[in-house]
């Protein structure tokens, strides 16, 4: 199989050469390095995303840009091309075999650029890759029976769409790392604080105890889940001509059995750890996408269970719960000088609350098309790359933060003592055990809008009638001690 995992940096996307560029603020041409040119493009990039965040996004380069673009799609025309030379036995070498494979070894931004160049009169992207490749294989003096099977029956969805998926694949895993990264440091702050003890908070009001560990735990859990069910998906594409019917290459070789040569051409895609990739038997001339709207709904509920968990840690690091570590020389404000703000945590609520509104938008637009297909979508994949974008900076965003806050034990304890009607529950619930109906509601008299003490509850107790042992065993229950199984939940 060819190599699908061709890499590029940013060096190579601007050349290692010095580049000459026309300054706006000058009439005047200078000449400018490579890191020169990189500021400047960093400056007037439109979108933050190749902006501010460049250095940052600098990952998701060579498969989310238009670069990545142009490359995948001349991988997967070459890919067809070896795969129906072999079906109806095209006058193809050993020797010719090996230079087609080489094409997309040795493809670099100077072959993207020419392509660039064919677009430029040809007007039609995915055209002007097919054309580069017949004009490399004429160059090559490879039969004209092969040359004219280049993108054979084929239309541009059924490259596009593969291809797109592929580049999702790609994004993915780079995702994937900081997401990994985050539920490591998730779980140190479980195993580490998994019985410190901290007042619960339901609508805001204090309630039932729980321990700090036990609270991560939750969203470090929920995250797991949702990274495991996105490392199992796959998305369906389409690869069946002009309407979805192979038309083409039944009129042209009826004998073939293109819908087997079909599966099998797709099952061969995707990476060695997952098929990720199936061809969809029904179809128009594009894939309906609906396999799609489910993935990045997956993304979505990613998304927003780190939302819900910066949120959190923003209250937590408001109410003191949770300490931030000082970093030498960096500025919290520009008019307070002793501000350390979570604005890792804000910033990654943004870019992730961002995303999801690009999510929500494809989900509920990609599954529309016009009878057989309109180009409204085309425009709209494009953005992908984009969106994965944004998650990456959200989650780089995350983990940088957590490694910037420590959990503040005795602040919580003290909180939690200053809470002491939180036993109340543990009390009328023992109560109720030794057959008093009543107990509910002789609980909520006593405590209901009132500010208890350790020594008020002990008073309370020692006050009914009940016997001596029994008063012992609640005289024993503090809001500390009084967490249920919470341990043992952030163990797993």
């Amino acid at each position: 199989m060819l190599s699908l995992f061709y890499m590029v940096e940013r060096e190579q996307i601007n050349s290692t050469k010095t580049k000459k560029l026309s300054m706006e603020t000058s009439t005047d041409e200078k000449i400018l390095t490579i890191a020169d040119f990189q500021k400047e493009f960093y400056l007037h990039a439109i979108s933050p995303v190749d902006g501010r965040y460049g250095n940052k996004t600098i990952k998701l380069n060579s498969v989310s840009s238009e670069y990545g673009l142009i490359y995948f799609r001349f991988w997967l025309e070459v890919y067809y091309l070896l795969e129906i030379s072999i079906e109806l036995s095209l006058p193809l070498t050993d020797e010719e075999n090996k230079f087609i494979l080489g094409l997309t070894e040795s493809f670099s931004v100077k072959d993207a650029l020419r392509i660039k160049e064919i677009e430029l009169v040809t007007n039609h992207d995915l055209n002007s890759v097919v054309e580069y490749l017949k004009e490399r294989l004429t160059e090559k003096g490879i039969n004209e029976k092969v040359i004219s099977h280049v993108h054979f029956g084929l239309t541009s969805a059924d490259i596009d769409n593969i291809v797109r998926s592929l580049m999702l694949l790609e994004g993915e895993k780079t995702n994937l790392e900081v997401l990994i990264s985050i539920d490591q440091s998730l779980k140190d702050f479980v195993e580490t604080h998994k019985s410190d003890s901290m007042l619960a908070r339901t609508h805001g009001q204090g309630a039932s105890p729980t321990t700090f560990g036990k609270e991560i735990e939750v969203f470090r859990y929920r995250l797991e889940k949702q990274v495991e069910i996105l490392t199992s998906f796959n998305l369906s594409v389409k690869f069946g001509g002009a309407t979805g019917n192979m038309n083409a290459h039944y009129i042209s070789y009826p004998n073939v059995n293109w819908i087997e040569f079909a599966k099998r051409f797709v099952s061969k895609l995707g990476a060695k750890e997952r098929k990720w990739v199936y061809r969809s038997p029904a179809t128009t001339q594009i894939d309906c996408y609906d396999s799609h709207a489910e993935y990045f709904a997956i993304y979505e509920r990613i998304n927003t269970i780190l939302i819900g968990f910066c949120q959190d840690i923003w209250r937590y690091i408001s109410d003191e719960w949770i300490l931030q570590i000082p970093k030498e020389k960096e500025v919290g404000s520009s008019a307070m000088p002793h501000k350390i703000n979570p604005i890792d945590f804000e910033n990654a609520e943004g870019n992730l609350g961002f995303a999801n509104a690009q999510f929500d938008f494809y989900i509920r637009k990609l599954p529309i098309s016009r009878l057989q297909r309109d180009l409204s979508d085309s425009t709209v994949v494009r953005n992908f790359g984009m969106t994965l974008a944004y998650c990456l900076i959200g989650y780089q965003s995350l983990s940088k933060g957590l490694k910037k806050i420590k959990p503040n034990p005795e602040k919580m304890l003290s909180v939690l003592n200053d809470n002491y009607a939180v036993v109340v529950e543990a009390i009328q619930t023992i109560l109720r055990r030794e057959g008093d109906t009543d107990a509910y509601n002789k609980l909520k008299d006593f405590s209901r809008g009132k500010k208890l003490n350790r020594e008020m509850v002990a008073e309370f107790i020692n006050n009914l009638n009940i016997k001596d042992d029994l008063k012992k065993e609640l005289l024993q229950i503090t809001p500390a001690n009084y967490i249920g199984n919470a341990v043992q939940i952030a163990e797993g």
